[in-house]
């Protein structure tokens, strides 16, 4: 028991400073109206492990408070990541090509109610859901599936079961 806790918190751990690191290479486009955030390919990871869920969810939370995000960004950016991993584990079980959508869907409609409202972005809403479905489809749809398939091949060694 003990060893799979500590397997879960290990990955958890691996895949939040990914995230963080992601976020941080990549930031003059992780974040504004405009914005393809690399790190949320990651967002795919739950298909392999639920231990991404809380990792994504931390690394998101840190990746918005080290790029200097506001607070309205840090918590409802970061809970919207958190759907998308909780319902990507649900969904991929059922289908893994759906895998990509909770958060394309979640980001999609929670983002731009944060950059409208916090941070005073002054564009008609369904723009700014279209630029930021754009961008979740870039990273979570395109560059996740890609990660999806090629991580597939070598499931069993990099994602031990820890549930």
């Amino acid at each position: 028991m003990k060893n799979k806790s500590t397997l879960f918190l290990v990955q958890a751990a691996m895949i939040a400073a990914i995230y963080v690191v992601l976020t941080f290479v990549f930031a003059p486009i992780s974040f504004g109206e405009v914005q393809v955030r690399i790190a949320e390919a990651l967002t795919i990871l739950p298909a392999f492990t639920p231990a991404a869920i809380p990792g994504l969810f931390v690394g998101c939370l840190i990746g918005n408070i080290t790029g200097g995000a506001m607070l309205p960004d840090i918590v409802f950016g970061s809970v919207a990541t958190l759907i998308g991993a909780v319902f990507t584990y649900y969904f991929s079980k059922k289908n893994p090509y759906l895998a990509p959508l909770p958060p394309i869907i979640s980001n999609t409609i929670i983002v731009p109610m944060i950059l409208r409202f916090g941070y005073g972005i002054n564009l008609p809403i369904p723009l700014l859901m279209l630029s930021v479905g754009i961008g979740e489809v870039l990273s979570c749809g395109v560059l996740g599936m890609i990660l999806f398939f090629a991580l597939r091949k070598y499931q069993n060694v990099l994602f031990k079961k820890t549930a």
